[in-house]
């Protein structure tokens, strides 16, 4: 795979931590072979992930990325961390003390570290590349791999947030308008997994589809202000997955069913 992203939220830790304030939101690309520490940090022990509370070790363990996957170091002597998978049904790997080098097997992950307060540390990491074998050439001669050009995973949330954006091309109810974010918010409102989704997640689905998943960049030299530059990413996004054939009409049936037409009039008069 080509790397990864990992994303620390603003404020992470407790601001109150020997006088530390909070940490600022930090995004981090990584590729194979590169390495990322997280933990408290200080003037003598760096780290790239500071996590700002008093159970955190100054180095509490690191991020490492091979061709494949990556993988999770604990340096505590004491705490176990967790790695949550939040686009799956309650999945996670508890990586004990001092365990070096437990490779994570999920797409999304969430790193959570234990602390005294009565909120957990947390950060995320995206992998966005994985490695899917070519059926083609199962048992064949010993090569290079096939990897897919856009790898997209048709269980995550994601996902739904794109077969959500094609459904009108793909209805044939509009060739040119593509649905708003507060658009894909109600439609997804009735999917089981998609009760919470807000406006700000749908956006940043939207941005980790266009950056990460299909590489979509905007012309050289061009700076359209924030709602231009949004619309024509969503469009560049709808136009790709329909060319290629990512997302198809048997997609539409993983959308909750729709609302009835004098619902939806109700909605829009609002």
């Amino acid at each position: 795979m080509s790397g990864i992203v990992v994303y620390l939220p603003q404020g992470s830790g407790d601001a109150g931590a020997e006088g530390e304030p909070c940490a600022d939101a930090v995004t981090l690309r990584l590729g194979p072979g590169e390495v990322a520490r997280f933990g408290r940090g200080s003037a003598t022990t760096p780290v790239e992930l500071r996590l700002a509370d008093a159970a955190i070790s100054r180095l509490a363990g690191e991020i490492r990325v091979t061709d494949d996957h990556w993988q999770l170091s604990n340096h505590s002597a004491t705490q176990s961390y967790l790695v949550e998978n939040p686009e799956g049904a309650g999945e996670y790997l508890r990586v004990p003390p001092r365990r070096a080098g437990a490779p994570i097997p999920f797409e999304f992950s969430r790193v959570v570290l234990p602390t005294r307060g009565s909120t957990t540390v947390a950060f995320q990491v995206f992998a966005p590349d994985h490695v899917y074998l070519d059926p083609d050439g199962v048992g064949g001669q010993w090569g290079s791999r096939t990897v897919t050009a856009y790898s997209l995973d048709e269980t995550a949330t994601y996902f739904l947030v794109l077969v959500a954006l094609c459904e009108p091309r793909l209805r044939d109810e509009s060739p040119v308008a593509v649905p708003t974010t507060p658009q894909i918010v109600e439609r997804l409102r009735g999917h089981a997994a998609c009760g919470p989704l807000t406006a700000r997640a749908v956006s940043a689905h939207i941005d980790y589809l266009a950056d990460e998943k299909m590489r979509i960049s905007a012309p050289a030299g061009s700076e359209p202000r924030r709602e231009a530059r949004r619309n024509g990413k969503r469009e560049a996004i709808v136009g790709l997955a329909l060319r290629f054939g990512l997302v198809r009409e048997e997609h539409l049936a993983l959308l909750p069913p729709r609302a009835q037409a004098g619902t939806q009039e109700r909605e829009t008069a609002r």
